[in-house]
């Protein structure tokens, strides 16, 4: 048997100790226990228990302090937007549905004002962008992978051309929501092309409000299709009052 190298043992233990946490196989608040019990459990050295220990506390999943030893945080401390810890909340039906419209509410705040100051912003360059992502998702709308990929890059491409260093930054989230959702979304790809176009096409007209708008009718319609799968049934819709009325 070929042996790990020490990287291939740090990212196992990462995500076996991560896995279990974010399954609840250890608890929040649960103290762990020393380095060398730590090691033989998951038979790992002590330094590589060490530096996947250094891991989690930056995933937001552990805490170290003198005296108190590695503790286990709650949930809400975790960073949820971490492709692992996403990842790691997956089960073989996904992600749990509170968690998804959590995630779908977060997009709702953040792109449509990144569309519409991507529209009082963008550069040719950034319409060249957006631009041929939406003319690959149009081309590839029947390959999954490949309508996701280009997916991405469209959604990307408008938080670039907002031209703000910190919605920028928000990439690597918006990438994460996005791969979290495309379970449920990817069968009706095409049913929101012209969504996605609207929203270029308000974008490349400098019109703010136009854009959006449009992004809202994109988001609007993943949010239907997500509320209406079969997998997601059966849950309370978190934004529900008691009338019955979405807010």
């Amino acid at each position: 048997m070929q042996k790990r190298s020490k990287p291939g043992k740090i990212g196992a233990m990462v995500q076996a100790l991560g896995a279990a946490i974010v399954r609840g196989e250890i608890t929040s608040g649960t103290v762990l226990p020393p380095e060398f019990e730590l090691a033989e459990r998951y038979g790992a050295g002590r330094s590589v228990v060490r530096e996947a220990v250094k891991i989690l506390t930056a995933k937001g999943l552990l805490s170290v302090r003198p005296r108190h030893g590695t503790q286990v945080r709650p949930l809400h401390e975790w960073t949820l937007l971490d492709p692992d810890v996403l990842g790691w909340m997956r089960n073989e039906d996904g992600l749990d549905r509170h968690l998804l419209l959590a995630l779908e509410e977060t997009r709702a705040i953040i792109e449509p004002e990144a569309a519409a100051l991507a529209a009082a912003r963008a550069t040719p360059d950034d319409l060249a962008r957006i631009r041929a992502a939406l003319t690959a998702m149009e081309a590839d709308q029947n390959t999954p992978q490949a309508a996701i990929a280009a997916d991405k890059r469209f959604h990307l491409a408008i938080l670039d051309a907002t031209n703000n260093p910190i919605l920028r930054s928000f990439r690597g989230a918006i990438d994460a929501i996005l791969s979290a959702m495309f379970d449920f979304t990817v069968d009706v790809f095409a049913g929101n092309l012209a969504n996605h176009a609207a929203v270029l096409d308000a974008i490349a007209a400098g019109d703010a409000d136009a854009a959006r708008a449009a992004m809202r009718q994109v988001l609007g319609y993943t949010r239907h299709h997500m509320l209406s799968s079969p997998a997601l049934a059966g849950g309370e819709d978190p934004r529900k009052s008691e009338s019955g009325e979405t807010s």
